[in-house]
């Protein structure tokens, strides 16, 4: 199979896009007919830095249609695949999109970036180009495309940076990644341990076409072919051209795997070796971070304690289970410093103990039952620890985290324990705290500040003093306390964009209400009938 990368000249000053656009449609001139597969750089039709959501528009509007057309007629005349990455047009605006066309010149397949890159994301205010990429948050398998009887799989750009990809990669036996790229700020040198790491990894050929920069950048270019074990068959540094190769795609390279092993893909050994748990969260349960989740949201406020016991693993995993998008539950730090998941700081209301949780060891504690109250099924339940929680479902909910123990002066403030912790079970675009203690939120700002904080009720009645503590904190979000609060508190709060909370509404009918009030988050322990009156309610 005869192979081609094609690399035309690309240039920061975006009056040169016709130009460049020109340069590239001269080298799909050139394919002739020995070559069998032709892959084209990401966005050919914008091959200039176009600045903000109109000029990437406008780039895409002037120069699409007439890049289609030439690679389907490319496709014909040399009876070539051809892979073409550009701007695709859906209801909700474009997405970044490789085409795939068959020798016949039929679009037959079109891959959507997995991973689209900060500035694809960014709207046009924040200086992006403001493009669709709401299926990016939906989970999916790599997209395999089976074309003669191979198996092609799909990287574009910031794809490459992804390693956690390859091992999914891998499983799909592939036989041809194809790569349209840019990556314009990467050394030739960073290009080429990403790509022939990815070949190792995968056990598959890469076909990656990319830009030139000029012959003296030392930075983006290399479009390149290269072998599954890992071999640069074609590396065109920044060289505008095309670069051509022979391959042979159901080629696969094996080791022996280990000393005297039996002879395996680089993959296939490492199966037999993996350790899930001690890797980034992921999979399929892993759910939005916090920051792009979409409101409005219920939160499960002590879990779905209508069921089961509060502040308890049943209670967290009913209502994870039954897809709420947030969780809430409170920490205390007992006697020896552990920390453990109670509302009260007493022990009479939610087990067969007495006295103070922080007056306890955490060894006292776990001779208390804190099920049975609930009923005789849950005898025997025992306390929750912070870090049960986070070992069971950091990743697969939002959690707002009460954090009892700073809204106490007698108490040791925790903060770096609770932050390791987090940290450790990699969730910390999961979390949040919420604190009525100010003094916290700002050392928690200080120490952790990708780790963000909700302002809590401190007792002031008047509706606008949590908005005005928020804006000066520069929190992102309030957890109203009713009745201490109205329609102003809200409209003000949005204004200032900060996010509502309202704790709390177990009433449907007072749920529909904090809805119509334009409420971003209801806490509620009844978390079923709420769920299921809202969702009636936008039917």
């Amino acid at each position: 199979m005869k192979v081609c990368v094609i690399q035309p000249n690309y240039s920061f000053n975006e009056k040169d896009v016709g130009k460049c656009f020109s340069g590239l449609l001269s080298l799909l001139e050139q394919c002739d007919e020995s070559l069998d597969v032709i892959v084209l750089p990401e966005y050919s039709d914008a091959l200039a830095d176009v600045q903000g959501k109109a000029g990437f528009y406008n780039a895409v509007e002037t120069y699409n249609a007439r890049l289609m057309q030439k690679a389907q007629e490319t496709a014909k005349r040399c009876s070539a695949l051809v892979f073409v990455n550009a701007g695709f047009q859906t209801e909700t605006g474009i997405r970044n999109t490789t085409h795939a066309i068959d020798r016949e010149g039929n679009i037959i397949g079109r891959y959507f970036k997995s991973h689209p890159a900060p500035s694809e994301v960014k709207t046009d205010a924040q200086g992006g180009h403001e493009l669709d990429v709401a299926y990016s948050y939906e989970q999916a398998e790599p997209y395999v495309l089976e074309i003669e009887g191979l198996r092609f799989g799909f990287l574009t750009c910031y794809d490459f940076y992804f390693y956690e990809r390859y091992a999914s990669f891998a499983r799909q036996n592939l036989d041809i990644i194809i790569g349209c790229s840019l990556q314009r700020t990467d050394t030739h040198e960073a290009l080429s341990i990403i790509n022939r790491f990815l070949c190792y990894q995968t056990n598959a050929y890469l076909l990656r076409s990319s830009v030139s920069l000029g012959q003296e950048s030392k930075v983006c270019g290399c479009s390149m072919v290269v072998s599954p074990k890992g071999e640069e068959l074609v590396n065109m540094k920044n060289s505008v051209g095309l670069g051509i190769c022979e391959i042979e795609p159901k080629d696969k390279y094996y080791k022996a795997a280990g000393h005297q092993g039996a002879l395996k893909a680089h993959y296939q050994y490492i199966e037999e070796g993996r350790r899930p748990w001690l890797y980034r969260n992921g999979g399929t349960s892993v759910t939005l971070f916090d920051d792009v989740m979409p409101y409005p949201r219920i939160c499960a406020h002590r879990g779905f304690n209508t069921v089961a016991p509060e502040n308890s693993m049943p209670a967290f995993g009913a209502a994870v289970a039954l897809g709420a998008e947030e969780i809430e539950f409170d920490i205390w730090a007992t006697k020896d410093g552990v920390l453990v998941s109670s509302h009260d700081d007493t022990l009479e209301r939610v087990s067969d103990g007495e006295g103070k949780i922080y007056e306890r060891t955490y060894e006292e504690l776990m001779k208390l039952d804190f099920g049975a109250k609930c009923g005789e099924k849950f005898k025997g339940l025992r306390i929750a620890t912070f870090e049960d929680i986070l070992r069971k479902f950091a990743g697969r909910v939002i959690m707002n985290i009460h954090v009892k123990i700073w809204n106490h002066a007698q108490a040791e403030d925790k903060l770096e324990e609770i932050v390791a912790l987090i940290r450790k079970y990699d969730c910390e675009k999961h979390v949040y705290f919420m604190t009525s203690n100010d003094e916290m939120i700002k050392k928690a700002q200080a120490y952790a500040p990708d780790i963000k904080c909700c302002v809590g009720w401190d007792g002031n009645p008047d509706p606008l003093s949590m908005v005005y503590r928020a804006i000066a904190l520069g929190a992102y979000k309030i957890q109203l306390f009713k009745p201490y609060f109205n329609q102003e508190t809200v409209d003000l709060a949005h204004q200032n964009g900060i996010l509502c909370n309202v704790f709390y509404a177990d009433d449907p009918q007072e749920a529909i209400m904090y809805r119509e009030m334009g409420i971003d988050c209801i806490l509620t322990n009844d978390y079923l009938a709420v769920k299921r009156a809202l969702q009636e309610q936008t039917k």
